[in-house]
């Protein structure tokens, strides 16, 4: 039951690697279908490691420009960021 446990594990192991990114359900998916492949479990592990995590949603209340980059607030409207200096 033991070794059962492992070897699905080890079968899953891209799927969890990649549980929080931004391409989770397609990595999953390509686990759980050409994972019994060696190359599509392969792939699977190596879009696992590569892909980008996913980035948290920010809601901003009230009156203001988010920017994506740095994280701060500027005032409404404004072009540029009053941080970074980058185009909001």
């Amino acid at each position: 039951m033991g070794t059962l446990l492992l070897l699905t594990l080890l079968y899953f192991l891209p799927a969890i690697v990649g549980h929080n990114k931004r391409d989770a359900v397609g990595i999953f998916v390509l686990n759980l279908l050409l994972g019994w492949t060696v190359i599509g479990w392969v792939i699977a592990m190596g879009w696992a490691c590569s892909s980008a995590p996913r980035m948290p949603a920010i809601v901003v209340a009230g009156h203001g420009c988010y920017c994506p980059r740095c994280g701060t607030v500027s005032m409404y409207g404004a072009r540029y960021c009053s941080a970074c200096g980058r185009p909001v």
